[in-house]
């Protein structure tokens, strides 16, 4: 299976052209009327993102990336891709996320399996319109030859990588919005440039794809890098920065609890610690606090990572088992605090 890093060159090398025997080779061009154009296109391939579908092998001006550390979703690998018009370049914007260009566009695949046994399951795209962003989902057919919109989302029967067998959420598009959405506006919240490394933003920059290099890039700790030994604190607050603050943050869709999980967010209290819920019930289970310092379980957001029953489980979507690796980290981080 090609990774990222092998797909980013290739997509590098697509956008100067590759020159054979004088002439030069090009992947097929993006449709470009598919991403801003009103109206939802019926099929993932209407866009022209890929070459190869099932391969998912990007087109001309589509570039791979990866996160440093990843949301998590069930143990699934992500392909991730960003889609640039003819012309257009990305805009950094400090750490925070980088800003798109009208007719940019995200993509991002969820697959089960390796090699040939790899299974796509969905393809989620983000098209930037001059009237904001739009996000769809597309479920592929069982043949793995075709994505087709799934406005009402839907459910599979998989088995993950830990051996759980789950029914699989494909958010419905409202869903979408439910985590992509900052006062009530849909945006992106996984390109930040905290959260991707400096070497692929500076790939970028040379290839005219990216203004320049921001500061604060490669911030976030490299979550498959991590040992025993690594300071729990840098890798817990990376995983809820990731996977909890797109809603539990000023203008999310947790606001109102009043918990802000940001990176960039110092004030512990802000961030759970003898932070008392807005609203006591099942989620809280018989605890008090969001976070106890010194003990993990008797805290609230621990209980509720560490669970996949409805009305408790967080996050609320994407999720029908548990991070094991991520509750391990916070829990260490929440039992190494001074008490």
């Amino acid at each position: 299976m090609r990774r990222p890093r092998v797909l980013l060159a290739a997509a590098l090398l697509a956008l100067g052209g590759a020159m054979a025997h004088g002439t030069v080779l090009e992947p097929p061009p993006v449709d470009d009327a598919a991403i801003t154009s009103a109206g939802f296109p019926k099929t993932l391939s209407e866009y022209a993102f890929f070459q190869d579908g099932r391969a998912q092998e990007p087109s001309a001006r589509v570039f791979p990336y990866a996160l440093n550390t990843p949301l998590w979703s069930d143990g699934a690998e992500k392909l991730r891709f960003i889609y640039l018009p003819e012309g257009t370049q990305l805009t950094a914007d400090g750490e925070g996320l980088l800003q798109f260009p009208v007719g940019a566009a995200i993509i991002k695949t969820f697959a089960f399996g390796e090699g040939a046994d790899r299974r796509l399951i969905e393809t989620r795209v983000l098209l930037h319109r001059k009237d904001g962003w739009v996000a769809l989902p597309y479920r592929w057919n069982a043949e793995q030859t075709e994505a087709t919109l799934a406005l009402t989302g839907g459910r599979i029967d998989l088995v993950t990588p830990a051996g759980e067998a789950i029914s699989y959420a494909i958010p419905n598009k409202n869903q979408c919005k439910t985590c992509h959405s900052i006062d009530n506006k849909v945006v992106p919240i996984g390109p930040k440039a905290r959260n991707l490394t400096a070497a692929w933003l500076g790939q970028m920059a040379k290839a005219g794809a990216l203004d320049r290099v921001p500061e604060g890039a490669g911030t976030l700790p490299v979550w498959g890098a991590r040992t025993a030994g690594d300071p729990a604190e840098p890798l817990a607050r990376a995983y809820l920065d990731v996977n909890c603050a797109h809603c539990h943050q000023p203008g999310g869709g947790a606001s109102n609890s009043g918990l802000d999980l940001r990176w960039e967010q110092r004030d512990p209290h802000a961030f759970g610690i003898g932070k008392r819920p807005v609203a006591a019930g099942r989620g809280a289970g018989e605890y008090e606090f969001s976070i106890v310092a010194g003990h993990p379980d008797q805290s609230i957001l621990l209980y509720r990572m560490a669970s996949a029953a409805p009305g408790i489980a967080m996050p609320e979507l994407g999720k029908a088992s548990v991070d094991k690796d991520g509750v391990a980290v916070v829990r260490r981080w929440i039992a190494e605090m001074d008490k």
